[in-house]
């Protein structure tokens, strides 16, 4: 599979050292973003602000010499990044349903002001952003992170720079395996909507799973 370290955002272009070089992105804001609402497998697509910080990120990347984008089938992020393959001049992203945002479970589509009166201690995991939170018909902890860093694995072991369009808590999951932290360590830290994280990947034939430590 792949083994990854993290890096800073600079030049991208002939760093390969082998791997992948892999730039990781929250999607562009949506409108329950805005008003607090829990997303998760909901299909909600970009809003305004959304579809402008997705222009934003386009102009960021001009220098980074992406040949190619991915994203998660969730249309925030493949609005995202469609948006930026266009500006970019290249091919339309290619999906991974690996890479989609945490099943929430029932509490998908309900607002945190609602929730907070529901089951105000699962509120309070939720903005901690606890990955130990349990949530009823959705994924576990473990079932998500090892979906997600088996996707990564994937993608990095295509050729790079590649730009992956993806969700916030995927981006904790990433985080984690980055600093070394148990699955279950809170980050204290919410990745903003067009946030990212620079990643080199370098393939490693012996690895049977995808391994990410920090450079």
């Amino acid at each position: 599979m792949a083994e990854f370290a993290l890096d800073s955002c600079v030049e991208t272009a002939g760093h390969m050292n082998g791997g992948a070089r892999l730039c990781i992105a929250r999607h562009g804001e949506t409108d329950w973003n805005a008003a607090g609402i829990l997303q998760g497998w909901s299909d909600v697509p970009l809003n305004a602000a959304g579809r402008a910080q997705a222009q934003r990120l386009a102009a960021d990347f001009s220098a980074c010499g992406f040949v190619a984008v991915w994203s998660s089938p969730l249309l925030r992020a493949l609005e995202t990044a469609s948006i930026i393959a266009d500006r970019l001049g290249l091919p339309p992203p290619r999906c991974h349903d690996g890479l989609k945002e945490r099943h929430f479970g029932i509490i998908q589509g309900v607002p945190k002001i609602e929730l907070a009166e529901l089951n105000p201690l699962l509120l309070q995991q939720i903005l901690k952003r606890n990955p130990a939170a349990e949530f009823v018909d959705g994924e576990s902890m473990d079932e998500f992170a090892d979906r997600v860093l088996a996707a990564l694995g994937e993608i990095a072991a295509q050729p790079g720079p590649l730009l992956v369009i993806t969700h916030g808590w995927v981006l904790d999951v990433v985080t984690r395996q980055l600093r070394g932290l148990p699955r279950d360590a809170l980050l204290g830290h919410k990745p903003g909507n067009g946030e990212c994280l620079w990643l080199d990947a370098v393939a490693v034939a012996e690895k049977e799973s995808a391994i990410i430590t920090d450079s």
